[in-house]
C-alpha cells in the first residue's frame, strides 16, 4: 500500500522500465464527493510526472468490503512515481485525502 507521504526509491527498484498500478479506492462512509474533489485535483498531476490515467472506473454496488473506485495507473518508472508522490501541490492535500478516503490499495501489475 502507498500512503501519502513522502516516498524514497531504494536502488533495488525499477527505474528503467514503465509500470502499471492498479489503484483501490474506498472512500470514508458518506465522502464521495469529497474524494472526486481530491482526486480531480490530483489526477491531473499525473502527466507532468509522466503518469497516464489508462482507467478510472466506480464500483457498482459496492459494498463497505469494495472498493469504490478503481484507477489503472501508467508511469515511466518508478523514479516518475516517486516524483508524483513527492509532489508538493500533492501533498498539500493531505488533510483533504485523509477526511474521503478510509483506505487505499496499490497493487502493481505486469
Amino acid at each position: 500500500m502507498i500512503e501519502s507521504r513522502p516516498l524514497v526509491i531504494s536502488s533495488g527498484q525499477n527505474t528503467g522500465m514503465s509500470l502499471r498500478l492498479c489503484v483501490l479506492i474506498w472512500p470514508r462512509p458518506e465522502m464521495a464527493e469529497a474524494l472526486h474533489s481530491y482526486e480531480a485535483q490530483v489526477l491531473p498531476l499525473l502527466t507532468e510526472h509522466h503518469g497516464r490515467l489508462i482507467a478510472r472506473e466506480r464500483v457498482q454496488g459496492a459494498t463497505a468490503d469494495d472498493p469504490a473506485e478503481i484507477q489503472i495507473i501508467e508511469f515511466d518508472n518508478d523514479v516518475a512515481l516517486a516524483e508524483y508522490m513527492n509532489d508538493p501541490r500533492r501533498l498539500s492535500l493531505e488533510t483533504q485525502r485523509a477526511a474521503a478516503v478510509e483506505r487505499t490499495q496499490i497493487l502493481r501489475l505486469q
